[in-house]
């Protein structure tokens, strides 16, 4: 496997506060309804053609950034994004990523995870800029039971591996190849581009199922498995 380092940051956060900042991965695209009709029918000379070209063109997003939205979603398991509504594309990009999260049908698991540590949901919509590594339910379900259950018990180790799917800026899928600092302290390396990507570690490895989503305040990748950050030495 290569590893593309064509970017590293490695920022950690004063105050690895929520190093269980994580999680949450809400699904993107712009939108705002705005159209408007400048036919008037008058003596305009060259109105009608100007209205042509201009603003507008696709009433349900109402700019233009729309399309560069779309540019930057990719993946396989993009169609299983609902279509319409507060989970879509369309809908998550108006909400902070924990909340646009909670509307979307694919990452229910991960939204109680995030529910069980005490704070994290506020402080994921809170933040400014956030890249998300965004398990999808099957990865959850996936976990053995009994280590679960005893994650769900200890909110603070499942803060650990909630912050290990967390970056605290923003990169788009075009930039994104490298190896960043996760909120929860471990790097996290991302190889690949949109024709096939993969996040995490030697040994703890995720493939990304949709990527580039946006919500108001981060990028979201879903991804096919829940990351372990690597053992640490102290």
């Amino acid at each position: 496997m290569k590893t593309l380092n064509r970017r590293s940051t490695v920022r950690r956060a004063s105050g690895i506060a929520a190093l269980a900042l994580t999680m949450s991965v809400g699904l993107a695209a712009c939108g705002d309804d705005s159209s408007e009709d400048t036919n008037d029918g008058t003596s305009s000379p060259d109105t009608s053609e100007s209205s042509d070209s201009g603003m507008s063109e696709d009433p349900s997003m109402g700019e233009s950034s729309d399309g560069a939205m779309e540019d930057t979603t990719f993946g396989e398991a993009c169609d299983q994004i609902p279509s319409s509504g507060a989970g879509s594309l369309e809908g998550m990009t108006v909400d902070p990523v924990a909340t646009a999260a909670s509307n979307n049908p694919l990452l229910s698991q991960l939204v109680g995870a995030v529910g069980i540590v005490p704070g994290l949901a506020d402080t994921l919509n809170s933040a400014e800029a956030l890249t998300v590594f965004a398990p999808y339910d099957p990865a959850f379900e996936a976990i053995d039971p009994a280590t679960m259950e005893s994650l769900t018990a200890d909110p603070e180790a499942l803060g650990a591996i909630l912050g290990y799917h967390v970056l605290p800026e923003r990169i788009e899928p075009d930039e994104i190849a490298g190896t960043y600092a996760s909120f929860a302290g471990p790097e996290v390396t991302v190889e690949g581009d949109s024709s096939g990507m993969t996040v995490g570690a030697e040994g703890t490895e995720a493939t990304v199922l949709c990527g580039g989503i946006q919500t108001a305040n981060a990028t979201v990748y879903v991804i096919d498995s829940v990351l372990m950050p690597p053992a640490t030495t102290e």
